[in-house]
């Protein structure tokens, strides 16, 4: 799938469904949450959240009192939902549409969280290009949730890439330090299940 087939599946998916009819929707992201209050950030912490849609993290930061939180989607439909969800309060948050392949940040991010975007990248290239970003980008802490082995091999109609704790930890192993994984099932909306793995990971030092 091309870079504009992908924006342009993204948003016909926001356009055409309510938030009960994706399965990804939690009403609280209870696992990112909590890998989050792990690492003991301060609230003025740059928080990132790759493919972050029209999730609800962003409410829970911003009532955690994190003061500098950014939401990055391919689909502006997404974010454009999450910024009428959110009324007066979306002007806290710096939102950007781009694709995750094509992002080029201006800064670099305390924390990095994805729990929507990386394991939707199935090419090598793409994958890689994916890496490479967030190395430069992330100076602390990253968490990434995707389908595990026992997952999905597709949603919403794409192919995905499945990961265990030792291949996700093979991919960001050059550059960071692996905290900690768990597996878990997300109940979706439709009452069916999909086993997750979640993973932190510290940036380590520059040694160079």
């Amino acid at each position: 799938m091309t870079d504009i087939n992908r924006k342009e599946h993204w948003e016909t998916v926001y356009e055409t469904k309510n938030p009960d009819q994706v399965s990804w929707t939690q009403e609280k992201p209870e696992t990112s949450l909590s890998f989050i209050t792990s690492l003991g950030l301060g609230k003025e912490a740059r928080i990132i959240d790759i493919g972050g849609g029209d999730s609800r993290l962003v409410d829970f930061l911003l009532e955690e009192g994190f003061q500098n939180i950014t939401v990055l989607d391919i689909s502006s439909g997404a974010l454009e939902k999450a910024k009428k969800r959110l009324g007066n309060k979306a002007e806290k948050v710096n939102w950007i549409v781009s694709d995750i392949t094509d992002f080029e940040p201006d800064e670099t991010y305390d924390l990095w969280h994805d729990r929507a975007a990386f394991h939707f990248l199935t090419a090598e290239e793409h994958i890689s290009r994916y890496v490479d970003i967030a190395e430069k980008s992330i100076s602390s802490f990253m968490i990434l949730g995707t389908f595990s082995k026992n997952g999905p091999a597709k949603c919403s109609g794409l192919e995905i890439t499945q990961y265990d704790e030792d291949s996700i930890a093979a991919r960001f192993g050059n550059r960071f330090e692996k905290l900690q994984c768990r597996t878990e099932d997300h109940k979706t909306p439709f009452g069916t299940f999909q086993n997750f793995i979640f993973c932190s990971f510290k940036k380590k030092e520059d040694r160079s």
